[in-house]
């Protein structure tokens, strides 16, 4: 599955060691977006094919309130361009109450996002020296609270690095083994970063560092461990590791992604507002056509979200594998939506061989025919958003 980031502002409140974009770097500038810039920014990623996107904001109540990130949500929303929607908009912004989560549900979000960074308590209060983050209870509930809000679906993740990979693995185990007790849901997805160089930033600087023959393993004992969550790795890692952790467990990647507050409309990629360096450079049509020369279907895929297969209701459908009978008609369809109005001439012949010979793998003799027959519509007409 495809998405991207869309940073909305960079302003933040907390003093975080390991990222640019705390209170106390001068260097970096501040920037917000106004909902006629983010409408300009998500026609640039419509323009690339995109259909999922993860808005970021930094900690600031008085620039990036609430109701900024609402308003926020419906303008993405409500903005279209030719055959151009987004149709899921996943929230990654600091934690807050159940009230506030309970008004992002209302919004219809996707996943609900939040990294523990490290769940070192004594580590996780150095790292976090000021602001509102420091409260490491008030960060670690977060994900209780937005259950309790009514989001069905919410994200784990560390930051590789910053403590022994040990600890972080089996506090993400056990957080994630927590929810499912607790709130009868796992995560619905696990991102794996590691610490990158940016702004004022140097990676060498913690001594936790990981090469990458144990972060490919971490991935693999993850996805051994969590069979039914989807995993996450960012353009923070470039081409090798990305392949890497695909063939070990990797579901979701971004692609064409930049990390800067406002990138998607400026012709080169900027780096004064970047929360970190992007290694993987390639555009999103370069990223769709590795993964079809790597036999791996670049889906953009929304269905689940809108067809009300989320929380228990997914997860009982994903670990009995019956999950497989939605997602490997809709990866199709939705990858046929992006070859014809979006991919270069190559990797629309790539695609549709593709999408031909993956079609003749459905076990299901009546979705496997509905299929093809949407996609012929996709081809021949201007019908979209065919789903199971």
């Amino acid at each position: 599955v495809l998405f991207a980031p869309l940073y909305l502002s960079n302003y933040c409140v907390n003093g975080c060691l390991y990222c640019p974009y705390h209170a106390k770097n001068k260097n970096i500038p501040r920037k917000k977006l106004t909902q006629e810039e983010i409408r300009a920014e998500v026609m640039a990623l419509q323009d690339m094919g995109h259909k999922r996107l993860a808005i970021e904001a930094g900690e600031d109540p008085a620039n990036n309130p609430i109701e900024y990130i609402l308003e926020s949500v419906k303008t993405i929303y409500s903005t279209k361009r030719k055959n151009g929607a987004i149709r899921r908009v996943n929230v990654n912004i600091a934690a807050t109450t159940v009230e506030n989560y309970a008004r992002l549900k209302e919004a219809e979000i996707g996943t609900y996002i939040l990294f523990q960074e490290t769940y070192n308590r004594a580590s996780y209060e150095r790292l976090h020296p000021t602001g509102p983050k420091h409260n490491y209870a008030w960060h670690t509930q977060a994900m209780d609270r937005a259950m309790d809000g009514g989001i069905d679906d919410v994200g784990l993740g560390v930051l590789f690095g910053l403590e022994s990979y040990r600890y972080e693995f089996a506090g993400l185990l056990m957080h994630a083994e927590h929810l499912e007790a607790a709130k009868g849901v796992g995560p619905h997805t696990i991102s794996v970063p590691r610490v990158k160089k940016a702004d004022g930033i140097d990676p060498d600087v913690f001594d936790n560092s990981i090469p990458d023959q144990i972060f490919e393993k971490i991935i693999a004992c993850i996805r051994i461990a969590v069979p039914y969550t989807g995993m996450i790795i960012s353009t923070r890692e470039g081409e090798t590791v990305r392949a890497a952790a695909l063939r070990l467990g990797i579901s979701q990647i971004s692609g064409g992604s930049r990390t800067s507050v406002g990138g998607y409309t400026q012709k080169e990629r900027p780096h004064d507002t970047e929360q970190f360096d992007v290694h993987d450079q390639r555009s999103l049509d370069e990223v769709a056509m590795w993964l079809i020369k790597s036999k791996h279907i670049p889906s953009f895929c929304t269905a689940c979200y809108r067809a009300g297969r989320t929380g228990d209701r997914f997860m009982s459908l994903c670990k009995s594998g019956q999950i497989s009978n939605c997602c490997q008609p809709n990866a199709l369809m939705t990858l046929a939506e992006y070859l014809v109005d979006y991919a270069s001439p190559s990797c629309a012949s790539l695609g549709f061989g593709m999408i031909e010979d993956e079609l003749k793998k459905i076990p299901n003799a009546k979705v496997r025919q509905i299929a093809r027959g949407h996609i012929e519509e996709i081809k021949n007409s201007n019908a979209r958003d065919f789903r199971f």
